[in-house]
């Protein structure tokens, strides 16, 4: 148990409770069939949501808690509902059933394996959504690293407004050159219960996890994370002038889940006296926070999808537009071999054609914005196009190439660039990086009761 003191200076200097984390039951539960990927991933193949499915069966699973994204715009609003209904049921079910253990007072040390061989370490605490603000130009110590879509969160609320738990794939991370944070606690893992250790579904590899209750370690993790938003190191860290509020943790994915948790514990506060906002659960919501810089992470470009769109109506009008703004634009059968530094060249496949698009003299800095500025423009021009954010080359060039549609290919942003990138400029084009392909993504495994 870690003293009240402790705790406060937690919620108050970083905006973090850990105050008790759900986990399931391992003598009750098959932890591989319980264990699914985000709903997020996946959201062009339904069949791969199918195939979990009917690999879960009736087994107690994640799955049934959640709403996977690859059906949000395939089922009707009698059908979503019913599902949403059958979500929030489930869960009842399995807390009164027994399922959960709790563990109060707990930080859980977490080490995700991959099939590649690679790993990436992380911890599992709950973060205060009273520092966390995702609009435009936020100064939060939680902020988002890509614009937010008011429109996808409707969808989410109603899931959570009613929820009593919650099951995190958001992850946030700290940049910690100096490895202060994790990495201690990582090296003394063997002291630390282990409360789970089991291989991931559909090619997910496997992860460990360990239970950290003690006060000595909680106040190192602390100590650790309060240097990193202390004012002065963080103006110092990014040579800043003026008064600028400390970016502690930015959201590398599952920002619209965060905002969900958000929107819906500002629907609560206003009913709560002011004493009882202060711990009450929906303030918080949990999720993993991992080291930028850990050596196993890996930004990888989220690629583009259109649907039910003419290609040659595209790259030429993407030719036009741009070359209306003043830069150069044209299309190429062939990669250029050195075009101008600082020129986009964006790779496209459909069902009878691909090339290259390039933009030389282009507006921003990221090819990604570029391309999604005149997708944004195309979609609205045409409204039976739709767009995808897919993970993997392979992906795009198959459901690419298909009838109708057009695949995007996207360069990786560097990494090291994205506090300094958040701190100056604000939040990137949505779907600028993703961490990890799609099966690397988070799987939801933890919960949190989020209703008194």
């Amino acid at each position: 148990m870690i003293n009240r003191w402790l705790a406060e200076k937690l919620k108050n200097d970083v905006g973090v409770s850990v105050a008790s984390v759900l986990l399931p039951n391992s003598g009750k539960v098959d932890m591989t069939k319980w264990s699914v990927v985000a709903c997020d991933q996946y959201t062009s193949e339904p069949g791969y949501w199918e195939d979990v499915s009917a690999f879960v069966g009736d087994s107690p699973s994640t799955l049934r808690l959640i709403f996977p994204e690859a059906f949000l715009e395939t089922e009707d609003e009698e059908s979503k509902e019913k599902r949403i209904k059958a979500i929030g049921e489930k869960m009842k079910e399995y807390l009164e059933a027994g399922l959960f253990e709790e563990l109060k007072d707990t930080v859980i040390l977490t080490e995700r394996r991959f099939p590649s061989g690679r790993t990436r370490r992380g911890l599992i605490l709950a973060v205060d959504l009273e520092r966390y603000d995702y609009s435009a130009g936020s100064r939060s110590l939680i902020r988002a690293t890509e614009g937010t879509i008011l429109e996808r969160l409707p969808p989410r609320i109603r899931i959570r407004e009613n929820a009593p738990l919650e099951l995190p794939h958001v992850m946030l991370l700290i940049d910690d050159r100096d490895e202060t944070v994790i990495e201690p606690l990582f090296a003394q893992r063997e002291r630390f219960p282990m409360v789970y250790d089991f291989d991931l579904m559909k090619n997910g590899g496997s992860v460990r996890g360990w239970a950290v209750s003690d006060e000595a370690s909680v106040e190192m993790m602390y100590n650790a994370l309060a240097r990193l938003a202390d004012r002065e190191h963080f103006r110092e860290k990014y040579n800043l002038s003026g008064n600028r509020d400390p970016l502690l943790f930015a959201v590398g994915d599952g920002n619209h889940s965060l905002a969900t948790a958000k929107a819906c514990w500002e629907k609560i506060k206003g009913s709560l006296a002011p004493a009882k906002r202060e711990n009450h659960p929906a303030r918080f919501a949990l999720a993993e926070v991992v080291n930028l810089h850990d050596r196993d992470l890996v930004f990888e470009p989220i690629h583009r999808l259109l649907f039910n769109a003419d290609a040659g109506k595209f790259t030429d009008g993407f030719c036009s537009y741009y070359n209306s703004m003043g830069c150069r634009a044209y299309q190429s059968l062939h990669k250029p071999a050195d075009p101008p530094h600082g020129s986009h060249v964006i790779g496209y496949v459909s069902e009878d054609r691909e090339g290259w698009l390039v933009v030389e003299n282009p507006a921003g800095n990221l090819d990604v914005s570029t391309l999604q500025g005149y997708i944004d423009i195309f979609v609205k021009e045409n409204p039976g196009t739709a767009v995808d954010y897919v993970h993997g080359s392979d992906v795009v060039e198959r459901i690419g190439r298909r009838k109708g549609n057009i695949g995007f290919f996207l360069s990786p942003m560097d990494k090291n660039e994205l506090f300094r990138t958040v701190i100056l400029e604000g939040a990137l084009p949505r779907k600028t990086f993703s961490m990890g392909e799609a099966h690397e993504k988070r799987f939801y495994l933890e919960a949190r009761k989020i209703r008194l």
